[in-house]
């Protein structure tokens, strides 16, 4: 991990420190492992306990150990000393490894949400009203909501455009959509973040009611070129996205021209902090 993008901190849970290094290029949490484990286990040497469970897993052919890599981290001594850190998804998968009383919520809501997912696969429609309920005890207006449900659908369409043009996921549709928001905002997604003060949290979820306009806009006129010329293929669908992204900004300029106003902004939602813990609280 490049150094310069680390941000070292300590989380807090029941009165013990979770230490926590933020990973800007990956834009991911890293935990201290046995501080997890200690938490988990309230056991006297974490350490140990973690490099006894560590053993076992390696020897069943986990593939938890091998996820867990080492930093750097500020222990007791106020010294840094390499540590085993995991990231969140990684952490859910050791808590399930974990025989703790402390684990047993945490594996009772792992198994709900799974449950609700499959629920969601045999009926689409639980997961779109369960997103327009999130945001409106977000505090977002009925506008925003229809705008935001409305890009989605638009986003949706030329993610599929994508998938059935031999187009790979995961990476290849993040840098197609780097290349279209960055033409139409003149930011990359990260940066665009970075402007927002986000960091795991959805753009798209604090997003103006403009920006969530143009961001349709820009995806729109994508997938509408890509359709016409029938871009096949990473490389083909590169041209299709640096277009659709221009014509969002030519707009934008425009837009921005006659208003005075900047259409990219650094608003955000993060001040609904109350509303996010009753969410949490759920």
């Amino acid at each position: 991990m490049n150094k310069l993008q680390l941000e070292e901190k300590v989380a807090i849970f029941e009165g013990r420190n979770i230490r926590r290094v933020w990973d800007g290029e990956k834009e991911r949490w890293f935990f201290s492992v046995v501080d997890i484990v200690g938490v988990l286990t309230e056991s006297a040497d974490s350490r140990n306990y973690w490099k006894v469970l560590k053993s076992r897993l390696k020897n069943e052919g986990s593939e938890v150990v091998t996820k867990c890599n080492q930093l750097k981290m500020i222990a007791s001594d106020g010294k840094k000393y390499l540590t085993d850190v995991a990231d969140m998804e990684t952490v859910f998968r050791l808590i399930q490894s974990v025989p703790s009383p402390k684990a047993e919520p945490i594996k009772l809501w792992l198994a709900k949400v799974g449950h609700e997912r499959i629920l969601d696969i045999s009926d689409p429609e639980r997961s779109v009203n369960r997103g327009r309920e999130y945001w409106q005890k977000m505090g977002r207006s009925e506008k925003w909501i229809q705008q935001r449900m409305m890009g989605q659908e638009t986003r949706n369409k030329l993610t599929d455009y994508w998938a059935t043009h031999d187009v790979k996921k995961s990476e290849e549709f993040a840098i197609l959509t780097n290349l279209i928001h960055e033409e139409w905002t003149g930011l990359t997604v990260k940066k665009h973040k970075e402007y927002k003060s986000l960091k795991t949290q959805n753009l798209r979820d604090h997003m103006s009611d403009a920006e969530l306009i143009f961001t349709a806009l820009a995806e729109l006129s994508t997938r509408e070129i890509a359709e016409t010329v029938e871009a096949t293929g990473f490389g083909e669908n590169k041209e299709p996205a640096i277009k659709g992204g221009r014509i969002a900004k030519n707009a934008r300029i425009e837009l921005e021209e006659k208003t005075g106003k900047s259409v990219v902004t650094s608003r955000n939602f993060l001040g609904q902090k109350k509303n996010v813990d009753k969410l949490l609280d759920q």
